[in-house]
């Protein structure tokens, strides 16, 4: 059964942070059509605020049929529509993909990973990353790093693969959390929103094989 126009969504962002993987939006849809859902900007009804969306987020959703049953579904954020009011179009799902059972979408693992992050033309710092997601990453930084939340940087990431082949991954991603650490360094999480599938497609590859070694394990 696929959701109605007008019924309300109940959303959480796949997100690296964990924290904002946990809230959750809702928002109303004003469309479907053949390819894709309209639906109004999310809002997080305990703050009040309108929740950003970028190409390429992956979103877990569900909503409410009668007895309040809840039916999940995965989608992604495909752009948006400035007709009237602003929409967000996130991809529709088959009906067969609906289910009782809330699936995520991007599997996180723990990985020491070489990255590249460029603040500025000037100002640029390589770290290691401790865990990778389709989503997004996390990083270590040795000392204090002039970032912030909500700061948008370029980044480049070295996947090592079992067949011996190193990718680079080039991506922009947001700040989206600083967690100062006991030991001095800095825990900066990063949540991908410019980044090309065919490299996301290489993160996801990654975390599959890291995943398949720990099973072994």
């Amino acid at each position: 059964m696929l959701p109605k126009v007008n019924q309300i969504l109940h959303i959480q962002v796949n997100s690296i942070d964990e924290e904002e993987a946990r809230q959750e939006y809702k928002s109303r849809i004003a469309d479907i059509s053949d390819g894709h859902i309209s639906m109004e900007i999310p809002i997080n009804e305990a703050s009040g605020r309108l929740k950003r969306l970028y190409p390429g987020d992956e979103l877990s959703i569900y909503f409410l049929t009668d007895g309040g049953v809840k039916n999940y579904f995965s989608s992604s954020v495909l752009g948006f529509n400035d007709d009237v009011i602003r929409l967000v179009q996130i991809r529709k799902p088959e009906p067969a993909s609906i289910t009782k059972v809330q699936r995520r979408n991007f599997l996180r693992v723990p990985a020491e990973l070489d990255i590249a992050i460029r603040l500025s033309d000037n100002y640029q710092f390589v770290a290691m990353t401790d865990d990778v997601g389709g989503g997004g990453i996390s990083l270590l930084c040795e000392g204090f790093i002039p970032v912030r939340n909500g700061l948008t940087v370029g980044s480049w990431l070295l996947l090592p693969f079992k067949n011996g082949t190193i990718e680079h991954v080039p991506f922009k991603s947001e700040i989206v959390r600083v967690k100062p650490l006991e030991t001095g360094r800095q825990q900066v999480m990063l949540r991908f929103v410019e980044i090309a599938e065919s490299d996301r497609q290489k993160v996801i590859r990654y975390c599959f094989e890291r995943q398949f070694d720990f099973r072994k394990k």
